[in-house]
Order: structure tokens, then sequence, then C-alpha cells
């Protein structure tokens, strides 16, 4: 898991260096190729050696070319959704304070990509001619030092003033950037207030870190809804306030989540979500704090940690995680899913809570029961046709035929015999009495083409051609029969283009791109608990199976290159490999290919981050294989444990066995 920022939002008040004093730092540092010992803060001189060595100079140019187009940005602010819509009102509240002083504010993601932006015409004016405006990336690697790409890689909050920005082109701003943090204490992104460096003022560096605890306690109210909250505080003013700390808790007192006031107050670090419960924390049981609750909702308790440290602690948690007499369930654990109301339709009982996927399913409801062809795309296994299904049972042919045929799965020889049927005896190896094909089977209900992209280009022809004149005539004569279906299709490739290529007509692409809808992958979606929690749900009917908290963080952390369906497989799997009387999945139930892709996905994200190198600039090195990744990050883990491969085991995440065979491999 990565760790949450070093800043803890004191101000350092440091006073920065004079303009002669960074002239000679300046001239030290190109001739010697490294930073003067004294005379530059320490984050800045480390923030000059990472430029240099991405091969930028100071009066060199910039990496103009790094910039998002637009159709990519609003790529990437739809997948921010929940970032943006938290970070802009307390932006705005922000740049009331300094939109006099010659200011902007600025929000990043966390690959340094600018994606809302505020600030008076005539100083944006100016902060274009540098390319402080939407779709610009201010990654280090890009830009040099600068306040956001060197939050981003020190994940600390951090000013540049003046000539410490590597480009001498940049140093008429002053900047303040703080990063913006999950509650499981991943990297979503940076705050930033830029400005001309001589309108600073003191309070600026307070003002950007109070904003930025302030998104990240909406955030975490808004991503930990499913769990039970403990609001603390010394004093009692203080809860429901930027100071106060936020835990989220697991039904059974398990710590899932946290600000960073609570990672203070508890003495705690990320790596201690979902390996810590509360009882060793707090002298108070989860049972005890829920009692207070029924019997005086709204009220603080008075509690204690372990070195007797009084906080007060205000439990909020929203009705529907509640279980038999007001006990709140784990939502990590398998128990029974919330009963839906009589109301909700089929799109609605697959809603586990990802913003993205609920907004392609809004989209797909107001067309359904409409002539308007859906066209679903996303990723191979993130449940395409699972939400075509769910799609027509929430319309009005929802009693009619559902007919799923995967274009990629049927020979070619064959799809046009499946989809358009054929008369008695039409060829060799046809049925006696002949076939409707799957088109007419379709009628009155909905046909899905699964990987439409893969039908070949003859039978795309026919398909236009039935779409035209809705009627099917099958192989080897016969009269033409009228057919009356919806039409959903999915790809995982992008149609488009494709039909660009040459490689899918162009009018077929047209006719079946009614509305177009793009289901996020595994890796993106923010409901990975609920996710996991209905699956083992489906997986153990009637077992209250669950998976380790620890195990939990990690899994969470893994790409799932198969998505859904990868993600499904390994809990079959790991269900399967519990005893009859274990009911919670921990590493030694994974399959070992899987305990070794999940190992390695963490490894990974411990490492330093390292910025995308622009091959513009710079060859791009070959990437290594998995094989690579996994042998190296192996090889570390013996080298810190100085050979002790159970040791190294143990930090992998993987038995001693499995270490000894990849090795030998």
């Amino acid at each position: 898991m990565s760790g949450p920022p070093r800043c803890t939002g004191d101000n350092p008040l440091r006073t920065p260096p004079t303009a002669p004093a960074l002239r000679q730092a300046r001239l030290h540092f190109l001739e010697h190729g490294m930073c003067p010992p004294d005379g530059l803060d320490a984050s800045v001189a480390r923030s000059w050696q990472r430029s240099l060595a991405a091969g930028l100079l100071p009066n060199g140019p910039a990496r103009d070319t790094v910039h998002t187009s637009a159709a990519e940005l609003s790529r990437l602010m739809a997948s921010q959704h929940e970032l943006l819509v938290h970070s802009r009102p307390v932006m705005e509240v922000l740049f009331e304070q300094v939109q006099d002083s010659q200011s902007m504010v600025i929000l990043a993601n966390a690959q340094g990509i600018l994606m809302h932006t505020l600030g008076r015409t005539d100083f944006l004016q100016r902060a274009q001619q540098v390319a402080l405006s939407n779709g610009a990336s201010w990654h280090e690697h890009h830009r040099g030092t600068n306040a956001i790409g060197t939050a981003l890689a020190e994940r600390s909050q951090i000013e540049i003033h003046g000539g410490e920005h590597f480009f001498e082109r940049n140093d008429f701003l002053t900047c303040t950037a703080a990063p913006i943090v999950s509650a499981t204490g991943q990297l979503m992104g940076v705050l930033d207030i830029s400005g001309d460096y001589r309108g600073g003022h003191p309070h600026t560096y307070g003002l950007v870190s109070m904003a930025a605890r302030l998104i990240e306690n909406r955030l975490m109210g808004a991503t930990c809804r499913q769990h039970i909250r403990l609001h603390l505080h010394p004093q009692r003013e203080g809860i429901g306030t930027v100071a106060e700390g936020i835990l989220a808790l697991s039904g059974d007192g398990w710590v899932v989540g946290a600000n960073r006031a609570a990672l203070l107050q508890l003495g705690l670090t990320p790596a201690d979500l979902g390996a810590v419960p509360v009882k060793t924390l707090l002298d108070v049981s989860l049972d005890a704090l829920l009692q207070q609750h029924q019997r005086r909702p709204g009220q603080p308790l008075q509690v204690h940690r372990r070195d007797g440290t009084a906080l007060l602690a205000l439990v909020q948690h929203d009705a529907a995680t509640q279980g038999e007499h007001g006990r709140v369930m784990r939502p990590a654990a398998a128990v029974a899913a919330p009963v839906l109301e009589p109301t909700a339709d089929a799109l609605a009982q697959l809603d586990t809570g990802d913003l993205r996927w609920r907004s392609a399913a809004d989209k797909a409801r107001r067309v359904a029961g409409k002539p308007i062809p859906l066209l679903i795309q996303g990723e191979s296994g993130v449940g395409k046709e699972l939400f075509a299904r769910a799609v027509h049972e929430s319309g009005p042919r929802r009693t009619k035929p559902f007919v799923a045929i995967n274009c990629a799965a049927v020979p070619e020889n064959l799809i046009e015999a499946e989809l358009f049927g054929y008369a008695p005896g039409a060829f060799t190896g046809a049925r006696r009495e002949g076939s409707a094909g799957r088109l007419r089977e379709a009628h009155g209900g909905t046909l899905f083409l699964d990987e439409i992209g893969d039908m070949p280009l003859p039978m795309q022809a026919r398909l236009l051609r039935v779409l035209q004149e809705r009627q099917v005539s099958p192989l080897g004569g016969g009269a033409a029969v009228a057919v009356d279906f919806a039409l959903m299709c999915a790809t995982h490739c992008k149609l488009r283009e494709a039909a660009e290529q040459g490689r899918f007509r162009s009018d077929l692409y047209y006719r079946l791109n009614g509305l177009t809808v793009q289901l996020p992958p595994l890796r993106e979606r923010t409901d990975f608990d609920e996710l996991t929690r209905r699956l083992l749900a489906d997986l153990n009917p009637g077992c209250r199976v669950h998976v380790a908290p620890a195990l939990l963080v990690r899994l969470r952390q893994h790409a799932w290159p198969g998505n859904l369906r990868q993600y499904a497989n390994a809990l079959r799997t790991a269900s399967a490999m519990l005893e009859p009387h274990e009911a919670c999945i921990d590493w030694e139930h994974l399959s070992d290919d899987v305990q070794e892709d999940v190992a390695l996905a963490a490894q990974v994200l411990q490492q330093p981050p390292q910025p995308a190198q622009d091959s513009a600039f710079k060859p791009t090195p070959p990437v290594p294989n998995l094989q690579e990744l996994s042998q190296a990050a192996m090889r570390q883990a013996l080298e810190r444990n100085s050979g002790n491969v159970s040791q190294a085991a143990r930090q992998l995440g993987i038995s001693r066995q499995t270490l000894y065979r990849k090795l030998q491999a």
C-alpha cells in the first residue's frame, strides 16, 4: 500500500534563498552535476537532481508535447469523478481567499495532469504561456521542479518559490501544493495554488493544507458509506471540523480506512489498515460504541487511547448496513445482500456503488424500450453480457427472449447459419428440419451480439441488410421472415478505429452506435469491497465467507487484467480451498499464480513512483515481462532478508514452497 504524505500540515515557515544565492546554487549545479551542500531546501535539491536525470536543462525546452487530448482529458475526468465532485466546491471557496493576489487554484491527478483550474483572466493569460491549463502535465519529468510534480514525487506538501523552479522561465511563480489521499492511503491527486512570486502570502501554505484535508474528509464520507465511521477529536467542538480524525470500520471492528488526522491521533500508518482491530487502539469495544449510538445517536462517547489519552468518539453509519438488533455487519463478509425495494430493476440489483458503472446504467435504462441500439464497450471480463441482460430485464421486453451469441466463439464458416438460419438440406451436415436462426429466436425480445468487432465482413453486410429491412432470409432459400428485436452489441476493441481502418464496416458501425456506454475495468472501480462481498455471497450461498482484511487490501491493489471474470474465478478457487470449519479466505487459499501476481502488485506499489518517459525525447526502454518482474521482486526480498527464504516468502505473501519453485524456474 502506498504511504501517506509525510507532511503533517505544519508550515515550516522556511525562508526561500535569495536570488543571488539561487543563481550561485544553479551555477554550482550545472558545473558539477549536483546541488551544493547548503543553500537549497533538501526537497528542492532532490527534485533538481531528478529533473537533470530526466534529461531536462534549466534553460532548455519544456516537453510541451506532453498535453492530454480533449478526448483523453474527458475520459480522465470521468474516471476521477469522485475527486472532481468533492474538490470543486472546496476549490471555489479557496479561490475566494486568493483571487486578489494574482493566483490560481489547480487540481491535478496522481500523474500530474491538470484536471480543473480557477483563476483571474489577467493571470491566466500569463499562466497559459507556461501551460498552466487543463490537460497539461506538470510531472517533474516533463516540467522539472514545480510544486505539483514535486509534491507527487516527495508525497508531501511543498512550496516552490521563484528561482527554485527547475526551469528558469517559471521563476515568476510561487506555488504551494498538497497531496490528496484516499481513506486507504492511495494518492488521488494534488491541490495547488500558483501565483506571481511577488504576491505570495505566508498563509497560503496553511490554506492549501486545510483545503486538501477537507477534500480528503469529503471523499472519505462518500466512499466509506458502507462502513461504520468513527469520528474522533480531543474536544467535542472538534468533531465535524476539518481537524477531526475519521476511521472506517468493518462490521466486526477492523480498521479499513482512515484520514490523516486519525492516523496521527492513533499512531497508525496505511500499512496498518485492514490489519488492526479497533479494540487494540481504544479502550472500548465496537459493540459498546454501537450500543451508545443506539441509546444516544449523535452524542459522542469519551474513549481512551492505550496510552491513556482521552478522545471523544462519535459513531456514524447508514441504516442500510444494519443487521439484526441494530448490529452493523462487516461489508467485506458474505452476509446476505440488503433487501431491495420491489421497484428496483435488474440494473439496480447489479449496482454496487461505482459511479461510472451507475452512469452507464442510467443511460442504458433511458433507451430501454426505444428503437435505439446499445453498444457496450469495455475490457474482456468486465461483465458486458451481464450488463446487457440486466438492461433487457429492466425494459418492456423483459418477458421475451434474450438471445446472446459470441461472434468470436462461433467458427467463421458457421456464423452465417447460426445467425440467419437455413432451409432443410441447405448444406452438408445441416439438420433435416433446418434452423430458424438466432435472429428469429430473438423476435419480440433482445438480440445481444458479443464481440461484434470479430464478426467477418461478409456477415456484417448481411446483418446491416437485416437491420435496414427488418426481415431475415435463411440460407438455402425460403421466404423472408419479418423480425422485431432490440439490438445490443458489445466489444472490447475500439470499434470506431476499426471502422476508420476498414476492419469494420463504417455503415454498420453507425447503425449500431445508437448509444455507446463504457464499463470501467475492475482496477478503476470504487466498489471493490462490495463487489467482493456480492461475489462471495453468490459463490457460497448460505455461508458467511469473507476475505481477511490484510489480504483484501492486497487484492484491491492488483490490476486484475481479466477483470471480474478473473477475480470471480480466483474467489471461486479460494472458496473451494476452505476447510469445512473455515469462513475466512487468506493467502494460503489462493492458487499459486494468483498469490504470485497479487504479491508482485504489492511489491511494485511499494517502489518509488517512476514517471513515464517522453518517447519524443528519450527512447523507451524495453518493458520487462511478468516473469522478469517476479524474479526481480523475489531477488529483492531475499536480499532484504539476507537470504532467509521463509522471511522473504512472508514479505512477498507467498508460501515458501512457491518461492522455491519460482526461483528454480
